[in-house]
């Protein structure tokens, strides 16, 4: 009882406090870690991140999903997987996809995939120096990269590492919502230049709908109640979440259609401008990046991607948390980051050196 009158009395605080908090959001900065331009071609921008640092000889490109930013890479100062990587001797590089418009309405997943990556690979190699570089991939840029990889057989590329990447969607919440007939992909191609980055948020939100809606506001509420909220670690990462951009209609249409409606990439029946989809034929160092708890892109999912593979040098990070949790939590700098190091610092060295 005597709690429940301190909770009473302490509500005007309270709500102040929250409604502080939640009304400053789109003030947190993002992305801050210095950085500098190397190239552009329509929306699409490549950064260079600055350092005094780079001790290993193979850069690292950072490719993200065409439906948020990929700020998520260099959240805030303290939990940036960019800041790491820079740390840890690194040469980083990040291509951003910007946001689409209505010029963009007939940008497909081929332009993004053998046009503006491999562009963005041979200015890295330009501005390092450097003969091969490591692809990063997350979500969608992850299967943007080993689309790309699978039809450039003679990619200047030696690591591929694709995170949390969608590539069985049988089965999956994804396909019960966006496979099934009601939704005509094609009709909106039609009618539309871009899907709002709004009705993306909406629908990823309905995923768990409770948690997102609900459960992510009364728990900032709860922390602000009893005086345990982080300001600092709720903002960049809420305002990272409302930060959708629009997906380019035929981009969008190729998406669902070829992932969620009629599974091709797993399948292996995608063809970009006349070239099969095999994810068979990668034969880079290769390090399949899972989570636990990813609602996304499911691990069961992409798992199967394991079998596909016929690399020489394959391996499996198996994480705990959930589809941007894994890269972006509390827990991956002490955890997943330093894993994928690991694994990234022998093949990142001077072949001439071996």
């Amino acid at each position: 009882m005597a709690s429940m009158f301190r909770d009473m009395l302490r509500l005007p605080a309270t709500l102040l406090e929250y409604s502080n908090i939640q009304l400053t959001t789109p003030d947190a900065v993002v992305g801050a870690t210095p950085k500098d331009v190397v190239w552009t071609y329509r929306k699409t921008t490549l950064y260079r991140y600055r350092s005094n640092r780079r001790t290993h000889p193979v850069p690292i490109l950072l490719t993200f999903a065409l439906i948020n930013r990929p700020d998520i890479f260099d959240l805030r100062p303290g939990n940036s997987f960019v800041e790491f990587l820079l740390a840890e001797g690194f040469d980083v590089y990040l291509v951003d996809w910007g946001y689409a418009d209505e010029e963009d309405a007939d940008t497909g997943l081929e332009d993004y995939a053998l046009t503006y990556l491999p562009r963005a690979v041979r200015e890295v190699r330009r501005s390092s120096g450097a003969e091969e570089i490591t692809l990063i991939g997350w979500c969608i840029g992850a299967a943007l990269s080993g689309m790309y990889l699978s039809v450039t057989p003679d990619a200047p590329v030696r690591n591929w590492v694709p995170l949390t990447m969608p590539f069985d969607a049988s089965n999956s919440t994804y396909e019960a919502m966006l496979g099934n007939e009601e939704l005509d992909t094609d009709w909106l191609e039609q009618h539309a230049a871009y899907l709002p980055g709004a009705y993306v948020d909406t629908v990823n939100k309905l995923l768990k709908p409770v948690p997102n809606y609900i459960g992510t506001p009364l728990r900032l509420f709860r922390q602000v109640q009893d005086g345990t909220a982080d300001k600092a670690s709720y903002q960049p990462m809420a305002k990272w979440v409302a930060d959708n951009p629009n997906f380019a209609m035929r981009a969008f249409r190729q998406w669902v259609t070829w992932v969620y409606k009629e599974n091709r990439l797993a399948t292996g029946r995608i063809r970009l401008r006349g070239h099969r989809v095999d994810l068979s034929r990668i034969q880079q160092s290769i390090l399949v990046v899972t989570a636990s708890r990813d609602h996304i892109a499911p691990r069961d999912g992409t798992l199967p991607l394991l079998d596909v593979l016929t690399s020489p040098d394959v391996d499996h990070l198996d994480g705990v948390g959930g589809h941007i949790g894994l890269m972006a939590g509390s827990r991956a700098k002490g955890d997943i980051w330093p894993r994928i190091r690991d694994w990234l610092e022998p093949r990142s060295q001077d072949r001439r050196s071996d």
